[in-house]
């Protein structure tokens, strides 16, 4: 099949598209289910659903920000392969978006107030990636897989022994940012220099922490 290019018109509507799909009132997009999901937890107690409610609340937050960077890189991205890995990754991280908004239903949790912020700052964040170039926006997604993996360590660590269904999801999403990020820099990624690195952490913390608490 040959590659499809799409003008920069094409680019803004499907844009466009992308953006409605994720007001709030919007349908929720359907996902694969994961195979072997272990069965709700009846035993937790209600501080230790609000606790992982809070941590899913922050990944729901973190997926749909990962959601905006590939948007917003794919309205700058310079080749169809590069577009192609975007849809790709894209796709997978709407499926995240999806299980942490079920994860949140199950226990009673709600997404972050701030969630519209999160995904409009990360669409501007991701356009100006791809305007650097393929390679250092593929460098960005290296970059920001690796934190996003050191995130859900941290969470797996955090997260209540009983809760094994949220264990489940987080385990493959990390698997599935893992190899988003190997897939980048694979690609032909650029590392990104040590400053830019930093204050991208210093961004998700800042995003983490507001979204447990909001």
């Amino acid at each position: 099949m040959p590659d499809i290019h799409f003008s920069p018109i094409d680019r803004l509507l499907l844009a466009a598209d992308q953006v409605l799909r994720r007001l709030p009132g919007a349908p929720a997009a359907a996902a694969p289910q994961l195979a072997d999901m272990p069965p709700e937890a009846t035993e937790l107690t209600a501080a230790e659903r609000r606790q992982a409610a809070a941590l899913m609340r922050v990944n729901h937050a973190g997926e749909l920000a990962a959601q905006g960077l590939y948007l917003g890189q794919s309205l700058t991205a310079r080749s169809p392969r590069m577009l192609d890995h975007l849809r790709t990754a894209g796709a997978e991280e709407a499926a995240h978006v999806a299980w942490c908004r079920q994860r949140l239903a199950a226990l009673g949790g709600r997404a972050s107030l701030l969630d519209p912020a999160w995904f409009a700052g990360s669409v501007a964040i991701g356009a100006l990636a791809g305007l650097a170039g393929d390679a250092w926006s593929l460098g960005f997604i290296t970059e920001t897989e690796r934190q996003v993996e050191a995130h859900l360590d941290d969470h797996l660590t955090r997260l209540p022994a009983g809760d094994r269904r949220s264990r489940a999801v987080i385990e493959q999403m990390r698997r599935d940012e893992v190899r988003h990020g190997e897939d980048a820099r694979r690609a032909g990624g650029r590392e990104l220099p040590a400053p830019l690195r930093g204050l991208m952490r210093l961004a998700a913390k800042l995003m983490t922490s507001t979204a447990e608490r909001l």
